[in-house]
């Protein structure tokens, strides 16, 4: 249907004023066709999203990975049908036919947004705060590129990062941790414009929610401008977004005072607008409120579609000017041109492991958090890219970097980032870091506190992101810190999360490995499991070499003969598997075979005939070993195996102690395995 066959204001209304109706009217359609979704909040964002895309938004829909792009991050991820609606008008590969298959199966547009299934879609959203936490991290992978690699007269790096966000995701305690990093850091390409509708899935706000909005974030540093109830003024909009622009040094905060359904006369700031179709009824009196065409569904008017499709000149116009600044730069520059298109291209350099740390039994003992704090600051030798710290916690886990100089609002060329005790902030952050391109980002805390992070985690194996996690203090070995700091049930709660390969090295040797594999892997985030206390390094003149890790699991010590038993283990209790194989063929006669099993994933993705190598099908009494939950074990040792595990909290004692009295000694798994081999 084109513009004169509808007449009315689509025809002859203000084509401003138009494509805001097509945004609105594009979001009640699929909707109430999905019989599911959040209209209210796209109609009544729609305008300051239109000025925004239409008039500020540095885009190129021809081209959604242009790494110049502003970022646009719908915190708010429930009003999906807002950003899709935007993504088809301006030209981006979303067909219409998308638009009206929402929710449906097999479509690209999801009830929330999917980084990786949408064009233009920069990061999946949802849970509430996730969005505004991811985009912290690719305004801080901005300013951290544009410091080292803009020099006078070539601006190659410079683009902003904009959020729309929700009461919902100012109530999250995320909020906080992001807002509060965020001004701390100084970083004024951040700007957010935060839709205070008053209305939450429950009802109004006022029920649960009465904060100063406005003198929060001032404390937290940020630039705050309140427009109060012109949500619908596209000048006074302009002006706010243009002002929010030329603060450098501070993340800047819009407030608009939007009404959820705006335009639908019994929905209009209603709870039941947020979460549900508006209904055939209340959607043709929006559309005649609207001067739109009651029975018209899935409009888009052909002068709106040209109107808004100029956003594809314009962006094309722009990445050809940016390419123009980086042939000029890259003459001027060859050598950190060459390292920016290989980072942009996340490629790693010819040789960046040759200068890994190799540890030998001669070095007696080490933490393997100390031997990962080795091998990190050895990659970063070699890995300019690599960018991250730690929760507060730099001395505990060793995850600094020695000569990366620290990430500030001064100083953004800085590589060691100080998160403070914001652990969900954190991992959030990265996981926008990742998305943003050019850094390689890394976190660290101890492994208890992965629950303050678990739904980062969480997304970004979703998204399949690079993350890097250095999670220590592994087990009860910890010691005297007590229950509340031993992880119990962390490791069988992260095996349980898709897409992430969770890693557990025995030793320092196995730490390298770890490290190698988890810089390596490209199609999701890798966690490394580290102890506290000091294991014994492994003397691979008599084992077998540590590369087995990046299998998942290998022989590390076989047996003489035929073995009558396997003895699998993970982390520190390797080396007690290790004693207790002498024991066991010394003194009862059973021939044991020693497996490392530092990582279930890896091992899962090798071939069955490398599987059945390992664990041969026909050896059935198994006896696993790790200072963890026992959940998930019985994969491994079947229906005829046993674990030594811990399923209770711990306790507060010397670690020596704790794990003596919980049954992780040599002594203990001899008399578990004789069981196994010679039942009574």
């Amino acid at each position: 249907m084109n513009d004169e066959a509808i007449g009315g204001t689509v025809d002859r209304g203000p084509i401003d004023e138009v494509s805001i109706t097509t945004i609105r009217t594009l979001a009640m359609d699929a909707v109430q066709q999905a019989n599911s979704g959040h209209p209210g909040t796209p109609m009544a964002l729609a305008p300051a999203a239109y000025v925004l895309w239409q008039r500020l938004l540095k885009h190129n829909p021809g081209n959604p990975r242009w790494f110049d792009r502003d970022r646009f991050v719908l915190s708010a991820g429930h009003a999906s049908m807002l950003l899709y609606s935007l993504l088809h008008l301006t030209g981006y590969d979303l067909p219409l036919e998308e638009i009206r298959n929402f929710r449906q199966w097999g479509s690209r547009t999801p009830g929330h947004p999917e980084h990786g299934l949408t064009p233009g879609v920069e990061t999946t959203t949802g849970p509430l705060g996730q969005g505004l936490m991811n985009a912290v991290g690719m305004a801080i992978a901005e300013a951290h590129l544009a410091a080292n690699f803009n020099r006078d007269g070539h601006t190659i790096v410079d683009h902003r990062t904009w959020v729309f966000a929700s009461d919902g995701d100012l109530m999250e305690g995320a909020s906080h941790e992001a807002a509060s990093l965020a001004g701390h850091l100084g970083l004024g390409k951040l700007i957010v414009l935060y839709d205070d509708n008053h209305i939450s899935i429950d009802g109004r706000t006022e029920i649960t929610y009465s904060d100063d909005v406005v003198r929060r974030f001032e404390g937290y540093h940020w630039h705050v401008q309140d427009l109060g109830e012109r949500a619908n003024d596209l000048e006074a909009l302009h002006a706010a977004y243009q002002l929010a622009n030329n603060v450098a040094d501070r993340p800047s905060l819009l407030i608009v005072r939007s009404h959820i359904a705006e335009g639908a006369p019994h929905a209009h700031d209603t709870a039941a607008a947020h979460g549900s179709p508006l209904g055939e009824d209340e959607v043709r009196a929006a559309k005649n409120a609207w001067g739109w065409p009651e029975t018209a569904r899935f409009l888009v008017p052909d002068r709106v579609k040209q109107h808004m499709g100029q956003a594809r000149e314009r962006g094309a116009e722009a990445e050809r000017q940016w390419h123009l600044q980086l042939e000029s730069w890259r003459r001027e520059q060859p050598e950190l041109a060459g390292h920016f298109e290989r980072i942009m291209a996340g490629e790693l350099p010819a040789g960046w492991d040759a200068g890994l740390p190799h540890f030998t039994g001669e070095q007696s003992q080490m933490a393997t958090r100390s031997a990962a704090g080795k091998v990190l600051n050895a990659c970063a030798d070699q890995l300019p890219e690599l960018l991250g710290g730690s929760a507060d916690l730099a001395s505990s886990t060793k995850a600094m970097l020695v000569a990366g100089g620290d990430f500030s609002a001064h100083s953004p060329q800085g590589r060691d980032i100080h998160w403070g005790v914001r652990e969900h902030a954190m991992c959030g952050a990265c996981s926008g870091m990742a998305l943003h391109g050019g850094v390689r980002p890394f976190a660290s805390t101890f492994l208890i506190f992965t629950d303050y992070a678990r739904p980062a985690i969480r997304l970004a194996a979703l998204m399949k992101q690079p993350v890097i996690y250095l999670m220590t203090h592994d087990s009860i070995g910890l010691g005297e810190d007590g229950p509340t700091h031993q992880p119990i049930e962390h490791l069988a709660s992260l095996r349980a999360i898709p897409n992430l390969t969770l890693i557990r090295p025995a030793d320092a040797g196995e730490t390298t490995e770890a490290w190698r594999a988890a810089v390596e892997r490209r199609d999701g985030p890798t966690l490394l499991v580290l102890t506290r206390q000091k294991l014994p390094v492994f003397d691979r003149h008599h084992l077998a070499r540590a590369d087995g890790v990046r299998k998942g699991a290998y022989v590390l010590s076989p047996e003489q003969d035929t073995p009558d038993l396997i003895l699998i283990a993970s982390g520190s209790e390797v080396h007690l598997a290790l004693s207790a194989q002498g024991h066991l063929r010394t003194e009862h006669g059973i021939d044991a075979r020693v497996v490392s099993m530092p990582s279930w994933e890896l091992f899962r993705a090798q071939s069955s005939d490398y599987r059945n190598e390992v664990l041969p099908p026909e050896v059935t009494p198994r006896l696993a070993i790790e200072a963890g939950a026992t959940q998930g074990w019985l994969e491994w040792v079947g229906c005829e195996g046993d674990i030594i595990g811990i399923d209770h909290f711990g306790a507060s004692a010397p670690g020596p102690v704790l794990l003596e009295q919980f049954g992780f000694t040599p002594e203990h798994i001899v008399e578990r395995a004789r069981r196994l081999v010679l039942p009574d």
